[in-house]
């Protein structure tokens, strides 16, 4: 398969050129909240959905702000009349970021997407042309080679990733640069790789552009550009994961049988962890006939790392094809040959018996336990990102629970989780309510039913007395043996901690 592109690309040398452009994109309110202001909430909207009419429409005025949007978003040539002022032109074209096109115009050689970091940051995505906005939206059926820009996959991952300080971070096929981005924030040296080698020139330029630090650029597949005795603290990816017959597009399908690349990655990457370190991932895996998928995916987890895989959305495999075959444009071509596609994919999933395919998270955590925990479940719930510190605290819990028995637990205190309520549910008018239930505003957002002794001691837990003297107290309440009430109690509160409704006070 092709890597290139016909497009020529900004060249990473002058970074004098980078740095003019990026005060002038600056200067000119070219970020993500001008963005906001210009364009109004409905249209910045439309842009994620691939949908450039309502922001053609905010940009027809003759502002700075209005040049830039249309050259380097929306990808319409400016008159040069109109960007003179607000632009180094003839540095731009002579850096490679601008083209002279005819009519006195001037035309963006990348799409250039603001892009607001956590922290206020102004950073900027480089991508392809056609590919600043939304997904693929189709551009994959013309230039397979082709390197996409901000997506929901992409910022996602970003959101559930730990962003503790770490020395050395690694982002395997890294395309446009924006998780090196953000791992730049807090790693002292990242290393990101990609198979294809112009997605590494596109995210040298994002990262400068973005006024980021360089990193370690490497070209290679999965860990093959990484040295035998590397090791990192943390690990992501948002790899190439569809699971499609063959490779036909290099941004999006893994080149492996089934969900081979994605198992691959995540059994690969617990040797490449040093010690407390993170890996993190988005995948798709397949539902096999015959075969527990949570079974399945318990399977891939690499020796001495705790797991915890979230499956956020399932589809059966016609869904699944139609999805990708879309997202390529193979619907507006050909109708033989989308058909002929659509059965190739069939076929495939046919001979390896899968039935639907699931799509979710996984985070790996290295540990020296004896006994790792794999915790996979399904959660297709909305949740409130970023998620990164609800991750890092799940795996504190982990570690808590492990080292304390019953007995410790009981000496322990807790503290009742920020903004979680408690919802009791029942007959109209009647005395008790048939069940209790604690929901989470905040993170995974949870609900767990509980009994009034739980709802109880949760109600409590404010970090000053210890769970067994809690229980003694709300024994005495209802009239119950303490000493049952303690012997039966514990694995409700493992569960209460291990979901975050109740944390350690230490």
């Amino acid at each position: 398969m092709s890597n290139s592109s016909p497009a020529t690309l900004p060249s990473t040398a002058r970074v004098d050129v980078t740095l003019r452009l990026r005060d002038s994109l600056l200067a000119a309110s070219f970020t993500a909240d001008g963005l906001l202001d210009l364009l109004g909430a409905p249209a910045y909207a439309a842009l994620a959905r691939s949908e450039t009419v309502p922001a053609l429409r905010a940009t027809r005025g003759d502002t700075a702000l209005e040049s830039l949007v249309r050259l380097f978003l929306l990808q319409q040539p400016v008159p040069q009349a109109r960007v003179t002022g607000v632009l180094p032109v003839d540095v731009c074209v002579e850096g490679g970021w601008l083209v002279r096109t005819g009519g006195d115009e001037v035309a963006a050689t990348v799409d250039i997407r603001p892009y607001g970091g956590p922290g206020g940051e102004d950073w900027f995505i480089v991508s392809d042309l056609g590919c600043a906005v939304g997904g693929a939206g189709g551009i994959g059926s013309r230039d397979e080679g082709v390197v996409l820009g901000v997506g929901g996959a992409s910022t996602t991952l970003a959101g559930i990733t730990v962003r503790t300080p770490v020395g050395a971070a690694l982002d395997l096929g890294t395309g446009s640069g924006i998780q090196a981005l953000h791992a730049a924030r807090h790693a002292t040296r990242v290393t990101a790789t990609d198979v294809n080698p112009r997605a590494l020139d596109i995210a040298a330029l994002t990262l400068a552009l973005s006024g980021a630090p360089a990193a370690d650029l490497r070209q290679g597949s999965l860990f093959e550009p990484i040295e035998d005795d590397e090791t990192f603290d943390l690990i992501v990816s948002n790899p190439p994961f569809v699971i499609s017959p063959g490779a036909r597009l290099i941004y999006r399908d893994g080149g492996m049988g089934g969900d081979d690349l994605c198992r691959t990655l995540v059994q690969q990457s617990g040797q490449r962890l040093n010690a407390g370190g993170f890996a993190q991932f988005l995948a798709n895996w397949q539902h096999v006939e015959g075969e527990d998928w949570q079974d399945r995916l318990r399977s891939w987890v690499p020796r001495g790392c705790d797991a915890w895989i979230v499956q956020r959305e399932v589809q059966d495999i016609t869904q699944y094809a139609e999805l990708w075959l879309r997202d390529a444009g193979d619907h507006r071509g050909d109708t033989a040959e989308y058909q002929a596609r659509y059965d190739a994919w069939l076929d495939e999933f046919e001979a390896r018996k899968v039935r639907a395919v699931g799509f979710g998270w996984i985070a790996l955590h290295r540990t020296e336990a004896v006994e790792p925990s794999i915790t996979v479940e399904e959660w297709p719930h909305p949740v409130e990102q970023p998620l990164g510190d609800t991750v890092r605290a799940h795996f504190d819990r982990i570690d808590y629970l492990r080292a304390h028995d019953d007995a410790a637990l009981l000496a322990g205190h807790f503290r009742l989780a920020a903004e979680v309520v408690q919802e009791q549910v029942g007959l109209p008018g009647a005395e008790d309510p048939e069940h209790v239930v604690l929901r989470q505003n905040r993170g995974m957002r949870r609900a767990t039913k509980v009994d009034t002794v739980g709802a109880g001691f949760a109600g409590v837990c404010d970090g000053t007395l210890s769970a067994g003297r809690i229980l003694d107290a709300i024994a005495q309440l209802v009239g119950e043996d303490p000493v049952s009430l303690r012997d039966r109690t514990p694995a409700q509160i493992r569960l209460l901690v291990e979901q975050g409704f109740l944390e350690p006070a230490r």
